[in-house]
């Protein structure tokens, strides 16, 4: 059975953790789907935007301890199996990697590995009654999913700092203010969908590069060259043509 769904309409993939019976938990069969969805999406230029959400009753409740416990440890490797990280990993920076923006839609719990998960999204619109928490350490392990490096930005040191040693939950409002969550919903998947069919609307090489630059690194120097390099590119194209006149004409672009 697949853990994870995907279909695509107008541009938008909806992507859904689709092991609801177990809070969308994380075994080796879901680290594989995930990865392959991720992979996949990578590929499909004819999606401009994606939605990632769960299932049921809560997004994901972390990590099944159950189910890895006979042998899934195996999927944790200094072994580089996708670009800059293991498979555990590319299950959650995947998603930062992409060339579309991802759009989360938290509800009912995040936790642990859940949270990652969500942090890989450039941006997560949440329930206010979801529950979030750095959960690692209340297992005596650290976060591995990448979380330290999709935090990094996000969410202020020293709360980051908090979160994980304490490893307690804490409510989607609090999650908004320190960082974890960009903004609050009554249905985040709606929100989340309508979110993602604007920006399907845009220009797709514009999208794409305006994410590029979102992830860029380096020295101002650097960075205001990437700005420039990806101007020059955008300029005078076919697409950034038929957006100024779809602006001018009031009517939607046609790409």
């Amino acid at each position: 059975m697949t853990r994870v769904t995907m279909t695509v309409e107008d541009g938008v993939a909806d992507v859904r953790l689709a092991r609801a019976e177990k809070l969308n938990a994380l075994d080796a069969a879901m680290f594989a789907d995930i990865a392959a969805t991720i992979d996949r999406i990578g590929a499909m230029t004819d999606v401009r935007a994606v939605v990632l959400s769960g299932e049921g009753r809560g997004f994901c409740a972390g990590l099944d301890m159950a189910a890895m416990a006979g042998g899934g440890s195996g999927l944790l490797t200094a072994e580089r199996t996708h670009g800059p990280a293991n498979l555990v990993q590319h299950v959650a920076w995947g998603w930062r990697a992409l060339p579309q923006p991802v759009i989360a839609a938290l509800h009912g719990v995040a936790l642990g590995g859940g949270l990652q998960i969500a942090s890989g999204a450039d941006i997560r619109i949440a329930h206010p009654e979801t529950r979030l928490s750095v959960r690692e350490l209340h297992w005596g392990i650290v976060p591995d999913m990448a979380g330290f490096a999709l935090w990094r930005g996000t969410v202020r040191d020293d709360h980051l700092r908090e979160a994980i040693y304490a490893a307690r939950e804490f409510a989607a409002v609090e999650a908004e203010r320190l960082g974890f969550v960009t903004r609050l919903a009554d249905d985040p998947l709606a929100e989340a969908l309508a979110l993602a069919r604007t920006i399907a609307g845009r220009s797709p090489a514009a999208i794409r590069a305006a994410k590029r630059l979102a992830g860029a690194e380096g020295d101002a120097a650097t960075l205001l060259m990437a700005e420039t390099e990806e101007q020059q590119r955008l300029i005078g194209t076919p697409e950034q043509t038929e957006q100024v006149r779809a602006n001018m004409e009031r009517r939607p672009a046609r790409f």
